[in-house]
């Protein structure tokens, strides 16, 4: 993986799906490094305290909590022996959930060394262990049924909180995986009568 797409205006952020981003990688970064990935749902607060009050409640929300925030809910541990892009890709979400995000630690190596990464991929593994340049790299990545998007990206070299770079399109391969677990599935079409 490479970051060689120069970051969208985070202006253009929708602020509760940035919010929860970033409240996700400052609760992951107080556990340090080396994490399994993670997934969360991402709910309407306001809604999650009007019809689950003791789940709010044991998560210090209430009725004052911000409309139109977004409360992320972790799911439970995805298995170490599936890769989380491709656990994504069998991940559907019910209506009441209104984005998901995901944490996962990788290595990334500079754009000049693309045509250099092997096709194979345990190759391509060894190859970004092993290359001097690489840098490990935690990120949350966030997306909503409405289509907004946001990353959070912390480098282990530069890890501090003023060192967290934000962005509505960071890792595009990874937020169109997110994106596709909210896509609903169509309403079956009734049959016609010959």
């Amino acid at each position: 993986m490479t970051l060689d797409n120069p970051p969208a205006d985070p202006l253009d952020a929708d602020p509760a799906l940035a919010s929860a981003v970033l409240e996700i990688e400052e609760h992951i970064s107080a556990a340090g490094w080396d994490q399994p990935a993670r997934l969360y749902a991402l709910v309407d607060t306001a809604q999650l305290v009007a019809h689950e009050p003791a789940l709010a409640a044991s998560m210090g929300l209430d009725d004052t909590s911000e409309l139109g925030s977004l409360t992320a809910i972790e799911q439970d541990q995805l298995s170490p022996e599936v890769e989380l892009e491709h656990a994504l890709e069998s991940i559907t979400w019910p209506p009441n959930v209104l984005g998901c995000a995901a944490v996962v630690e990788r290595l990334v190596l500079p754009p000049d060394v693309d045509d250099a990464i092997p096709d194979d991929a345990d190759e391509a593994l060894e190859f970004a262990r092993e290359h001097p340049d690489r840098q490990e790299v935690r990120i949350v990545a966030g997306a909503t049924r409405h289509g907004s998007t946001y990353c959070a990206l912390r480098l282990r070299a530069h890890d501090d909180d003023q060192s967290v770079v934000g962005g509505i399109d960071l890792v595009p391969g990874l937020l169109a995986l997110l994106s596709a677990t909210l896509v609903d599935e169509p309403a079956p079409q009734p049959q016609e009568n010959p």
